[in-house]
């Protein structure tokens, strides 16, 4: 692969003192905003506005690449289609130049703008650090679930059914929530939920008058020179009301066997899919079912690595383990076919990534999960959730796995689930 150095044109950058508060409404005059949390490294990098566009293909370069790439990029991918309409409003996959990139962590933030463009960077900077104040209350809402508990159940059986037979062994089965929230404030929103989730790799995006708001606790790729890491997460408790129930709870899921076989096929799955951008003998296991623990979840882990062949580009790279193997099945194509006749809805956004590549060389996407989007311009929001349909699965404790997943994201903001 070839990487620039940083910086390759012509920039101005700007050093300040960070003290770790963020005022979120200075992104609002702002119409395409991405922001993404980099958890086990303490930083966060936001691109501010466009600068230049790039289609839809990811890439290294002398500028910053920010974008997404929804769930649906599959049907570009492999020779699969989607039965349901477009909800969401996001296109399949758009990346661009930033007019501003910033870097924050460790004490400090870095501003990167163009030359002639400091005096606007700055002013943003200034406004991104003052202090916010308090929050105010969010209007309380009431969602609509799209799949009834009853359909639900139905349908995970029918799933079992496949897995039993053995035309797959893992399948990744969403349901959505819908609701109406023409006054929802989506940048105190966001505060509220990472004040809730504390999400290691959390994201906001807008492009125009859509809106995603994640607390996603999940790593996509992390690419850094010609190495490439994925870390699919499979099994999920929830947090103890006590640190003896906490520290029980945490020991079930590393000891469960059922979550532990859902985790290891998934982790089989990235394997497979990084061996087709990888130099021959390097994809390695780095960590095997490990238990992490987030704010509201205890969640299990594994991290697989590869050394990147030459000539390989982000596309390529996306192309090969796109959607995550977390989100999707084993064998992959013959899960993601079941998934859309399952399903009630297009995912969208949902189960897609949202991250960046720059031009040191490093890249960061995450999965979109634990997400609210919405819309400004008719008011609609919509929340996806789901898990893994093994054939040790008990569909009610599938549903209720699900109900738990939405209510990290719904408790965030007061609004009844």
């Amino acid at each position: 692969m070839l990487f620039h150095p940083y910086p390759c044109k012509v920039h101005s950058q700007i050093l300040l003192p960070w003290s770790g508060t963020l005022n979120w409404r200075a992104l609002e005059p702002f119409q395409t905003v991405l922001v993404r949390r980099i958890g086990d490294r303490d930083e966060w990098v936001i691109g501010i506005g466009t600068h230049e566009l790039s289609t839809n293909e990811p890439r290294f370069g002398p500028s910053a690449c920010f974008g997404f790439a929804g769930y649906d990029l599959k049907n570009n991918f492999e020779n699969l289609t989607s039965i349901h309409p477009d909800q969401d409003g996001f296109v399949l996959s758009s990346w661009w130049s930033p007019r501003f990139f910033v870097r924050l962590g460790q004490g400090k933030a870095i501003l990167q703008v163009e030359k002639g463009d400091e005096g606007a960077g700055s002013a943003f900077l200034r406004n991104f650090f003052a202090d916010p104040g308090p929050l105010p209350p969010m209007a309380r809402a009431t969602w609509t679930r799209t799949t009834t508990k009853e359909r639900y159940l139905e349908q995970v059986r029918k799933l079992l059914v496949h897995i039993h037979r053995g035309d797959i062994y893992e399948v990744n089965y969403c349901t959505q929530r819908t609701a109406q929230l023409p006054e929802f404030d989506p940048y105190a929103a966001f505060a509220k939920l990472l004040a809730h989730s504390d999400a290691p790799y959390a994201a906001f995006l807008r492009v125009g008058d859509h809106f995603a708001l994640c607390a996603s606790p999940e790593r996509f790729i992390r690419i850094e020179g010609d190495r490439a890491i994925s870390q699919p997460m499979k099994g999920t408790r929830p947090r103890g009301r006590s640190m003896a129930e906490d520290a029980a709870l945490a020991e079930e899921l590393a000891l469960d066997p059922k979550e532990r076989s859902e985790n290891i096929m998934a982790l089989d799955v990235s394997r497979n899919d990084l061996s087709r951008i990888a130099a021959p003998g390097s994809v390695q296991v780095e960590e095997l079912c490990a238990v992490k623990t987030y704010k509201n979840v205890h969640q299990m882990v594994s991290t697989v690595s590869a050394r990147i062949r030459e000539g390989i580009t982000p596309m390529d790279i996306l192309r090969a383990t796109f959607p995550m193997a977390s989100m999707t099945g084993a064998p992959k194509v013959r899960a993601m076919q079941l998934i859309d006749e399952a399903e009630d809805m297009r995912r969208g956004l949902f189960s897609g990534t949202i991250g960046f590549f720059l031009p040191d060389g490093t890249a960061d996407l995450n999965v979109v999960i634990r997400t609210l989007t919405w819309d400004a311009s008719t008011g609609r929001a919509s929340l996806i959730s789901g898990g893994a349909i093994t054939a040790a699965s008990d569909p009610v404790q599938e549903y209720e796995e699900c109900e738990h997943k939405a209510r990290t994201v719904l408790n965030a903001f007061g609004h009844a689930c």
